[in-house]
């Protein structure tokens, strides 16, 4: 600091263009780590240059045209080298570098992980745990090869602080399985060479909904029936219970049929309503299966019959004497 002010002193007033170029421009460095840059100037009227720094500062050099700047280790979470020149007529001019001092997250991990509800809300929490510099993160959320939302944070102290991000979804059976995760990373760099953000372990979503039959709600078949199979198949989550009721008549048919199987074999021989109901925790659907009879034969089919039965046995009948006659 004495070397500042000793030159804010002697010096004439501090030049809105200042001939200095220091490469790089800023510096990005990890926290505790090193980093160096070089200060040129530009005009051919240098008496002397030096680096003006708490750490790593570099004294009034005589004769140079250029400087380094070396820190071997960055203690600090705010740091602003600062480049001089003195000129020979006793201007000098100042530069700063600008630096801007990081560190990664020390953890992200998800909160609030439960089964969640078909149709209602639910959110989960990303913490991001010791983080600097806060004003440029973001925490992007994931949902399989998606990315939901992203969030930035509005931060001004530089050292490192603790963030939450919180994601709300309306739940959807669909999302059953899904994995969400959030990762955190800091915009610092160019995409290229950024380091890898850090991510949060993925979180398999379950999504409760009731029963919903895979097939059509309900169905009709004839007897004799071709279909000797008949299905209740449901999706659901949890899996679906099953339950069948059989009409009047074939109860002591199927008394030996697991009644708790989505699937009914037959022969189905009598007629009538064959119900399933397919239940869990979210609710219960009722599928029906009618099977309806056979068309009979009438009356009027039974006489033509007798009728035609009646004629043949008479000519028959009339054949035999007839041949007998003839003998």
């Amino acid at each position: 600091m004495f070397f500042f002010i000793f030159i804010a002193w002697i010096g004439k007033p501090v030049s809105t263009s200042c001939p200095l170029e220091i490469s790089p421009p800023s510096v990005v460095v990890r926290y505790q780590g090193s980093f160096s840059a070089n200060c040129t100037s530009l005009s051919n009227q240098t008496d002397g240059m030096g680096w003006e720094s708490p750490y790593g500062g570099v004294d009034l050099t005589k004769g140079v045209t250029s400087l380094l700047l070396r820190i071997d280790s960055v203690p600090v979470w705010e740091i602003e080298p600062m480049c001089y020149v003195n000129f020979r007529d006793g201007d000098q001019c100042t530069k700063v570098l600008p630096v801007t001092v990081y560190k990664m997250p020390d953890s992200v991990s998800l909160k609030n992980l439960s089964a969640v509800v078909e149709g209602r809300q639910f959110a989960i929490q990303c913490d991001i745990v010791n983080v600097a510099p806060a004003r440029n993160l973001s925490v992007l959320w994931h949902k399989g090869n998606k990315i939901l939302s992203s969030q930035t944070f509005d931060e001004s102290s530089p050292s490192p602080v603790s963030k939450s991000s919180v994601l709300t979804l309306t739940a959807h059976r669909d999302d059953d399985g899904a994995e969400i995760w959030c990762e955190a990373k800091l915009n610092l760099w160019p995409e290229e060479q950024r380091p890898l953000p850090v991510r949060s372990e993925a979180h398999i979503l379950t999504v409760l909904y009731q029963p919903t039959f895979i097939s059509a709600s309900n169905e009709t078949l004839d007897l004799p029936a071709g279909k000797n199979i008949l299905s209740c198949n449901a999706t659901g989550n949890p899996l679906p219970s099953y339950h069948w009721q059989f009409p009047q008549a074939a109860q002591e048919t199927y008394k030996d049929q697991d009644v708790n199987y989505p699937i009914l074999t037959g022969p189905f021989e009598f007629p009538g309503v064959y119900t399933c109901t397919a239940s869990n925790s979210q609710g219960t659907v009722t599928k029906y299966f009618t099977v309806n009879k056979p068309p009979g034969i009438g009356p009027g089919a039974i006489a033509a019959i007798a009728i035609a039965a009646i004629v043949f046995a008479i000519i028959c009948t009339l054949g035999v004497i007839h041949r007998k006659c003839k003998r």
